[in-house]
């Protein structure tokens, strides 16, 4: 996986990155107007698990799909049309807030195309990166993702409750717009190398093909099942456990969208730190050990809210800050771990699939935390939920596939000589 990075690497890969994370800022301003709007409006937590699951139906079900078409096209016209269609994708919506005429389903609309769109674009940049930056920075720069997801988590519900308050919610949607603008504009001038292809572009029949040998490559790579099993089981509890948390502010410490920014912020300021710490540490030699250790720690961040009374808003800020907080030393060293052993050419399938796979559990989850939310409270999901975390990271410890997933000294088999042909 070698590639020619030139003296200029930084400036080209920082130049793209910092108009995505600018991107990013502005579409997390529009999430949580979103999610207030539908709260204020309904105070159904079954219609923010439907609007959850319209978001994460695409990535659950065509991600696969997706993942095998970026490794095929071009990945920087993908990043720019994608950009574009999900900045459009508000104009409608736009459109209905101005004449008064939204309905919740106008919403699940616009909501299901940005979803697609962030599907292919999140599946193209975390293939680009590892053809952008030297294999040795692949952990610092997972890292610092998970810091601006941090950063970007921390100023985005305290900001957007601030434009709420000040502005209507159709110009709060046209930011997501001006966001869009500054991350295509350095793709108009900056390349992203491409993968070398080895696989033919002519037929449907052949993208298949190529899916099929996504699914083998994961099947051969030892203790990859493992890992997404408990990748799905995670992703269970966590999914609703922090898409949710807008019911928890109101029903649970009986909060306003104040306290729900401040929440959100708790969440975001965790990530950024968490992502600070992995980025500089870098994580245990043996990256699983990490992210387990990091499932323990979330799990009993989520059993502390979970025991938090109606007065203790405070602690539940400090639960669900350490809940944050673990989650990049869970994601990022599995991150870095793939975009250093996979081949960039078949990267987006990986991605795609590993993604799909700890997604497709979503639908689920949020259907069954839904009806528990609404009819026997909020709390009930975070202290068995916790109490589930901490005794799969503990089985986890004890399962060398899974604590040695990639680790190359210890492995029979190089991940890269995993032939790629053949059927499942």
């Amino acid at each position: 996986m070698k590639n020619n990075f030139g003296s200029i690497w930084k400036v080209r890969f920082f130049s793209l990155w910092t108009g995505q994370a600018l991107s990013l800022m502005s579409s997390e301003l529009v999430q949580f107007s979103l999610i207030w709007w539908l709260t204020d409006t309904t105070s159904s937590a079954i219609v923010l698990a439907i609007s959850t699951l319209i978001a994460l139906l695409p990535k659950a079900i065509l991600g696969p799909l997706i993942g095998a078409l970026t490794d095929r096209w071009n990945r920087r016209v993908v990043l720019i049309v994608s950009d574009i269609v999900i900045a459009l994708s508000l104009l409608f919506l736009i459109f209905n807030f101005s004449i008064g005429k939204v309905q919740i389903w106008h919403i699940y609309v616009t909501i299901l195309i940005r979803a697609i769109g962030g599907t292919f674009h999140m599946s193209a940049m975390l293939a680009s990166t590892s053809l952008m930056v030297p294999q040795k920075y692949l952990s610092r720069v997972a890292g610092m993702n998970q810091m601006i997801n941090g950063i970007i988590m921390v100023v985005g519900p305290p900001i957007g409750a601030l434009l709420i308050n000040l502005m209507s919610i159709s110009n709060v949607l046209l930011i997501d717009i001006i966001g869009a603008i500054m991350a295509v504009s350095p793709l108009l001038f900056i390349s992203i190398p491409k993968q070398q292809n080895k696989t033919s572009l002519a037929s449907a029949n052949s993208i298949w093909k190529n899916i099929r040998e996504g699914f083998r490559y994961i099947k051969q790579w030892h203790g990859a099942v493992e890992v997404l099993t408990i990748s799905t089981l995670i992703n269970f509890i966590m999914r609703p456990a922090f898409s949710l948390i807008a019911i928890l502010v109101l029903n649970q410490f009986e909060g306003s969208e104040l306290e729900f920014g401040f929440m959100g912020a708790a969440i975001g300021a965790g990530f950024f730190l968490g992502g600070m710490v992995l980025s500089f540490w870098g994580g245990f030699s043996r990256k699983m050990q990490t992210s387990l250790t990091a499932i323990i720690g979330a799990g009993l961040a989520l059993f502390v809210v979970g025991i938090t009374p109606t007065s203790g808003f405070i602690l539940g800020i400090g639960a669900i800050f350490t809940a944050g907080f673990m989650m990049p030393l869970c994601i990022g060293p599995i991150e870095a771990l793939i975009q250093s052993s996979v081949d960039p050419s078949i990267q987006g399938r990986i991605f795609s699939i590993i993604n799909s796979a700890s997604t497709f559990i979503s639908p689920l989850s949020l259907a069954i935390a839904g009806i528990i939310f609404d009819s026997l409270g909020s709390q009930i999901w975070y202290l068995y939920g916790g109490i589930s975390a901490v005794i799969i990271g503990i089985i986890g410890f004890t399962q060398q596939k899974i604590i040695n997933f990639g680790c190359s000294q210890i492995s029979s088999y190089s991940v890269r000589e995993i032939k790629t042909t053949g059927s499942i």
